[in-house]
């Protein structure tokens, strides 16, 4: 009988996302808004490598216009958490030692954090060989935050509840993205705190949001990979809020839409704004476009898989 040794490291990726889609619901007595949302994950990925340790410690680094400085590498983090939380479910009585290679914008409404915690439930789950299966990660994963399944599982998908209750949504052919960075984070409860207030200053205006629904057009674009058709359907109702904070925001969307976008969307929370283009050729052009007016421009394509083992 032949034994397969346990790895000593596990090197696992999971992708971020753009909310091509966002309804929020009004504010619950809970304190959390229901959702209807449509994920894409995206060509962006956060790299995760878990090595055996008697502790639980993190460190972090950076590709190309993602700044880690705020990352916090304490119990805070929410790579440590996801991993103290497979511990307890499944009783390990060790540690881990986590690095993670970030390529998602920081604070940016990419779900970074998420596509690190559900990267870390994939490799300690692999190198602790706790053996817990797909749909019990993912329930673990729905815990640690609403974004965290959809990380997990990638592709395209809708989102209802918090986000976190998730139906795939069927995808034809890639979209081309261009993600225009900033130089600053948004707080996500925040831009949620700022679209509450604004509801209650135009309640009169506003009729209440009982039950959020994704646009069925969003859906009839994803099925016909038809980016145009895309572009007329992209809403997001943080996005108001979100350029209420930062102002700065709508000159940014009107850079990329004057130079051949076909429509610019904050990407959840924001402030990274997502432009879909019609092709690979247009992106390049949006690209260079962006980047000379010195913006810090990143590049990307979706449906991608989700959270997944690599072999290094």
């Amino acid at each position: 009988m032949t034994t397969v040794a346990a790895p000593t490291v596990v090197h696992t990726r999971a992708p971020g996302k753009i909310n091509v889609f966002l309804a929020v619901g009004d504010l619950q007595g809970d304190g959390y808004h229901e959702l209807a949302t449509a994920y894409q994950a995206v060509s962006l990925y956060e790299d995760v490598r878990a090595r055996h340790s008697d502790d639980f410690t993190v460190r972090v680094s950076a590709g190309p216009g993602v700044d880690v400085s705020g990352v916090p590498t304490d119990e805070s983090n929410l790579a440590i958490k996801a991993a103290r939380l497979l511990a307890a479910t499944t009783g390990w009585a060790g540690g881990v030692d986590l690095t993670i290679d970030k390529a998602v914008p920081v604070a940016g409404g990419m779900g970074g954090g998420s596509a690190d915690a559900a990267a870390t439930l994939l490799a300690c789950d692999t190198l602790w060989q706790t053996g817990v299966g797909r749909d019990e990660l993912l329930r673990l994963a729905a815990e640690l935050g609403a974004d965290v399944p959809f990380a997990f599982a990638g592709g395209t998908a809708v989102g209802t509840g918090r986000g976190d209750e998730l139906s795939p949504a069927l995808a034809k052919g890639q979209f081309q993205w261009v993600l225009a960075l900033a130089d600053f984070g948004l707080s996500t409860p925040t831009v949620y705190r700022e679209l509450d207030e604004h509801r209650r200053r135009h309640q009169s205006e506003i009729a209440p949001v009982r039950q959020p629904v994704v646009d069925a057009g969003v859906l009839q674009a994803l099925r016909a990979g038809d980016a145009g058709m895309l572009a007329d359907s992209m809403h997001n109702d943080l996005q108001a809020p979100a350029l209420h904070l930062e102002p700065g925001l709508s000159a940014v969307l009107e850079l990329g839409e004057s130079n051949g976008a076909l429509a610019g969307i904050v990407s959840g929370s924001g402030p990274t704004v997502a432009f879909l283009t019609a092709d690979l050729d247009s992106a390049l052009e949006l690209q260079i476009a962006l980047s000379a007016a010195r913006l810090t421009v990143l590049r990307a394509t979706g449906p991608v898989h989700g959270a997944r083992v690599v072999a290094d």
